[in-house]
């Protein structure tokens, strides 16, 4: 069995459900994962099984610490046994650092997780941060917007999701550029 086959009911059983919004979210994430593949290589599977799983810490059964990146990858680790590079992309996804910080759970992130490769990490922000809520393709200034209404734009994540916005744009244009070089190439 592939990691995206053997991804995709766990996340589904984890947020279908309690979680239908994310469950949707988490799929179009995925799709758009699938849609980059041609600048992935080897790597385009791991990245759409850590595009269907990267929010599965937001499911009531799996949150502990109320960040959802740490609380998906620990159990990614300590339950579920599943790849350690899947495993560090949720951790790390979509400036998660950032976020790690204002929380302070920056050490006990990066202790437990060390970070994947960035041009993994710059493509999986790229997926969640153009993908809406209920998985439709946008942009990352809509969707950061959208996020900071969502949560307020005082509020931690509000805050946090500002911070990281030229992070998120920067990441974005790594991955466009990736794109168009790609296309450009010869045949």
């Amino acid at each position: 069995m592939g990691l995206s086959e053997w991804a995709y009911p766990l996340a589904e059983s984890l947020l279908a459900e309690p979680l239908p919004r994310r469950w949707r979210h988490s799929v179009g994430v995925a799709q758009r994962a699938r849609s980059i593949a041609s600048i992935l290589g080897a790597d385009a599977e791991l990245l759409e099984a850590a595009a269907v799983l990267h929010d599965i810490g937001y499911s009531p059964d799996l949150a502990k610490t109320g960040f959802h990146p740490l609380d998906g990858a620990r159990y990614l680790r300590d339950v579920a046994g599943a790849d350690e590079r899947v495993i560090r992309l949720v951790a790390h996804h979509s400036c998660a650092w950032m976020e790690a910080d204002a929380r302070g759970l920056r050490d006990e992130l990066e202790g437990e997780f060390p970070r994947e490769h960035p041009h993994l990490a710059d493509a999986l922000c790229y997926c969640d941060m153009n993908t809406t809520p209920d998985g439709m393709p946008t942009n990352p200034v809509d969707r950061v917007n959208e996020i900071a209404g969502r949560y307020g734009p005082d509020s931690l994540i509000g805050t946090f999701i500002r911070r990281a916005e030229p992070e998120i744009l920067a990441s974005t244009v790594r991955v466009l550029e990736r794109l168009a070089a790609v296309k450009r190439q010869p045949m």
